[in-house]
Formats: C-alpha cells, structure tokens, sequence
C-alpha cells in the first residue's frame, strides 16, 4: 500500500509538471506568433483603438520607408502626456500595418539645452514648421511657464511635411483638457492625410478671391492660416487671373463679395466649374453690418446686388433677399449707459446658430455655427446635380423680406411663440453632381482674351452655398490681431465655424473620402468633478482601508483552513 501511495504521488507529480510544462510552451509559441501576426482586441464602444480600413489601405498601399518624428516628450502637464500616450499607442498600429520600415522616435528638441542653444534649434524647427505651445505649469511656488512641442514631423519619399497634434479649433475659453480631447479624435485623420500628402506628394491649392469687396486678410487670417497647415493658399483676383492659373486651383472660396461681379468674372468662375473645380459660396444677399448700429442710428439693410442669381439658380441654388430672426441666437454687447461705461450681453435675434445636418459627413459631429444677418437658401430643380441641406436654422424663426430697417433698440424686443413658431429654414446647401454651363449658347464677354474651352456640362463636382458671408470671417482685436475662427470675444463662446471650413475643404479635395476620419465619434467619459469632491475622503478609505481588510480576512480564512485541513 506504501508503495503504490508513492507511485500514485510520483504520478501526481510528473502530472503537474507535465500540465506547467505544456503551460509556458503555449506562453512561448504565442509569443512567438505574436511577432508574426498583429492583434489586438478592442473593448470600448466607439472602437477608438482600431484603426479604419482607409487607413489600413494607405498604409498597405506605400511603398516607401516613413520617418515619424514626434517632439512631444519630456516633462509635461498631464493632459499634454494623454495626448503623448494616445499618439504612441496609434503610431505602433500605424507601424504593425505598413508593409515598409515605419519608424517613430519620440524626442524632447530642447532639453538639456542652453537659452542660446534653444534659439537657435526652435529657429530651425520654425522652418520645417514645427512651432511650440507656451504653457502654464502649476508649482509649489505658483506657476511656470513651459515650451513644449505638441507637433510631428513625417518624412517619406524626399518629401517632409508637420504635423499638428494640438487641434486647437476654439479659442481662448477653451482649456487644454477641451482641446487634447478634440485632438486624441481627430489623430488618426491627421496622420493619415498628411501621410497620404507626403506619399502623393501632391498639395492641393486654395484661391480666396479677392476685387471684388471680399473679406480682407486680416477677417480670413486664421480661415487661411488653419488651411495653410495642408495646402497651398492664397488669394485670387478674377481679373487678373488666367486659364493657367485656373487649371491650377483646385477650389475657390467667395467669402463676403460687396461688389457687382462682371460677366467676364462670372465667364472664368463657370469655366472652373466646368473643368471640375470646387467653389465655396459664402454670400451676403442682404447688407448689413452690426458695427453701423453702434451709433445709435436707425440703417435700412437693402439688397446687395451680386449678379450672381443667374449663376447660383442655374447651378441648382438661390440665396434669397431676407433676412433670418431666430430665438436660438448669439448674443452681442450692449452699451447699458451707466457711469463706468457698463457692457451687458444681450440675444440678437439677428445672429442665427445654425444646425448642422448631423446626417451628412460634412458637418457631421460638428458644433453649432453662428451666422450673421443670414439669409434663407433654396434649391432649384435641375438635373444631374444632387442637392442636399447641410444647415438650418432652429424651428423658433421668423423671416424679413428685405428692405427692412434695423437699429439697436430691437434688442428689447420679445419674440412672441405665435410669431416665431415656423419650420427649419435652410442656410446651407450642398450639390454635387454634373452642373450645366451658364454660358451655354452665350456670346463669349468682352474682356476674355484667352480661348476657354466650355463644355455644356461640367465633369463630376461638388459646390456649397451658404446665406451668409461672415461664417468664415474671424474677430479682429483693436490692436488688429486675429481671434480663432469660431470665437467669440464677448461671449467667450466658441463656435464651430473653422471646423465647418475644414471639413468642407477636405471633402471638396479629398477624393479617398479622408474626411470620415476626421468624423470618427470618440465618447470622453471624464469624472464627475462634484462628484469627486464630495466624495474624495470616502473612496480614498475605500481605497486604502478595504484591500488591507481583505487581506486580513483571506489570511484568517487560510489560517483557519490549514488548522482544520492537518488537524485530522
């Protein structure tokens, strides 16, 4: 019997060394397989964690080595160091997927660096266009500034292009948290068409028009600056400019035009149209401005005369002659009149927020847009073009016919719900399709001297047509410089007019559709700050006292079970 209890227990043992033999043989072979086949499983909602397969298909599709050099690192506040992980963690997929050497080095440009020496290497990185962030850090003694470097720099090809992982789309109310979590959603897009830019090698160009009363640099400055990081900006005369430099553009804006455009103008604006350029039409029908207010006199706002109705309505819109009042408005300063020149913020019917169609990808998971004095767009009927309402207003409006007379005493008065109770009214309209030529079976205008070859039909484009020119103009300081598109000085309020504009020109550019990227729904899901605060000492104990509790409960449970377990 003794001698069988022994074989039975030298079985038992070989049995176990068996069975964790066989274990860490299993721990090395899919160790081993890990470095051949890439995984991983992604557990949250949204699948933040898992790139899309456009991204996937650009990645495959390179055929040359990547350098990514990303310069933030080092010693940094923590929200800046959530944004470092989350593009640490996308560029190792980046890497697992590329079919090339795709290498990432993470480095701090100025540490350990003199003044003198720091100079000289932001001087340098200015020039490839990597620019710091100045930032406040808090210390035991207060607060310390520091530089720090939320940018990359991708190279592939010969080519080198930045890139900016600090999406800064609001403006001084937004607080670092708000931005890096706008800009963990939006690092996948980034990188992607910037790779996709250096790969190509192919920087579409963007004309601002300009001559005929558009807006000037100074109200398109962060409009242009914002694009200038991904294309090639630049203002465009329609005067001046030749077929050449037609053929050159990819897409034009019209941002705010004052002034009558000629048939010569309207001839080259068709002939771009036709060869498949993409135009932004951002018009003011009716003229009037808030700052002719301020007097305290009464302004009649009267039709702006454009000569661009024929246009529009041919190509499938018309931006009517009225003027929009809505209950969902921004509001303006006003004067109250007291002894130190007191400011109070009051609604202005006025300054409709408009509603993005969440369904298209367009405006999709945008914020809402303030407009100004805008007007109300329809579409025509006309073939081959698709047209589709990219923004409204809110339900509760009411629309002027103009002429209509204006002055800041209206601010007082009360919308009723009987006048104000309507349906959306449509301010932005997008068509896509093939557009009929204006100048179909018309003379050529004088003032052309080049031959334009006209088709009747244009070849596959995409136009928008906004009622109001100030969407894409920027405030402007005393001192002339420029807020954030989007902000509002008064109301420390950001609105989401630069992302509009950006979204607008990747699609317009972008024929890989890029821009669903940029629409990828990522749930922040932060802690309740009351919450915390109130409740801080009771999960700190929690934390503290009940492992220590556990731990004690085990050790008297095992104490207990190894008395009685040897005691028979």
């Amino acid at each position: 019997m003794v001698g069988k209890g022994a074989r039975n227990k030298e079985q038992g043992v070989k049995t176990r060394w068996l069975r964790f033999s066989l274990f860490v043989l299993v721990l090395v072979l899919i160790n081993v397989l890990a470095q051949f086949v890439y995984t991983r499983i992604d557990f949250t909602k949204e699948k933040r964690f898992t790139l899309t397969e456009k991204t996937k298909e650009v990645l495959k599709s390179n055929k040359h080595d990547v350098l990514v050099t990303v310069f933030l690192d080092g010693d940094m506040p923590a929200a800046f160091k959530r944004l470092r992980n989350a593009t640490k963690d996308m560029l190792a997929d980046y890497k697992a997927y590329a079919n090339v050497n795709f290498k990432v080095v993470f480095v701090d440009p100025i540490s350990g660096l003199t003044a003198t020496e720091q100079d000289t290497v932001m001087q340098q990185l200015y020039q490839v266009g990597i620019k710091p962030t100045n930032i406040n850090i808090k210390t035991d003694a207060g607060f310390a500034e520091k530089l720090v470097f939320p940018m990359a720099l991708i190279e592939s090809n010969g080519k080198r292009m930045p890139v900016k992982l600090l999406q800064n789309l609001g403006g001084e109310a937004s607080n670092y948290e708000e931005n890096i979590n706008n800009s963990i959603k939006n690092l996948e897009y980034v990188f992607t068409s910037s790779l996709k830019k250096v790969i190509s090698g192919y920087n579409p160009r963007i004309g601002f028009t300009e001559g005929n009363g558009e807006l000037s640099d100074a109200y398109l400055f962060d409009a242009m600056s914002a694009l200038a990081d991904s294309y090639v900006v630049g203002r465009v005369n329609l005067d001046s400019i030749t077929k050449q430099g037609l053929d050159s553009l990819k897409m034009l804006v019209i941002a705010k035009p004052l002034k009558i455009f000629t048939e010569a103008q309207k001839y080259k604006i068709n002939y771009f149209v036709m060869k498949g350029g993409h135009v932004l039409w951002s018009i003011d029908q009716v003229r009037m401005e808030l700052d002719s207010l301020r007097s305290g006199r009464s302004f009649m706002a009267a039709n702006n005369n454009l000569n661009l109705d024929d246009m529009l309505f041919e190509y499938g819109a018309r931006v009517n002659y009225d003027i929009i009042a809505d209950v969902n408005c921004a509001e303006i300063p006003i004067a109250t009149g007291g002894p130190r020149g007191d400011i109070q913020m009051a609604p202005w019917l006025y300054y409709p927020i408009l509603l993005p169609d969440t369904s298209n990808n367009v405006v999709k998971n945008l914020d809402n847009i303030k407009a100004e004095f805008a007007s109300t767009v329809d579409t025509i009927g006309s073939k081959n073009v698709n047209k589709r309402i990219i923004l409204t207003t809110s339900p509760y409006n009411k629309v002027y016919t103009s002429p209509k007379m204006f002055n800041l005493q209206m601010v007082e008065e009360e919308p009723t719900q009987k006048a104000f109770t309507s349906v959306p009214k449509s301010v932005g309209v997008l068509l896509e399709g093939n557009f009929k030529s204006v100048f179909l079976n018309r003379p050529i205008p004088e003032g052309i001297t080049e031959k334009f070859n006209l088709p009747a039909q244009s070849k596959p484009t995409k136009m928008i047509v906004l009622g109001d020119g100030d969407i894409f103009r920027n405030q402007v300081a005393a001192d002339g410089s420029p807020f954030p598109l989007g902000f509002d000085r008064y109301t420390q309020q950001n609105f989401g007019n630069k992302a509009l504009l950006l979204n607008i020109v990747d699609y317009f550019t972008n024929e890989d559709n890029l821009i669903a990227l940029r629409n990828k729904e990522v749930t922040i899901r932060p802690l309740d700050k009351t919450l915390v605060r109130t409740e801080k000492t009771k999960w700190q104990l929690v934390n503290t006292v009940l492992p220590i509790a556990l731990l004690i409960c085990f050790a008297i449970f095992q104490h207990y079970y190894r008395k009685h377990k040897y005691a028979r």
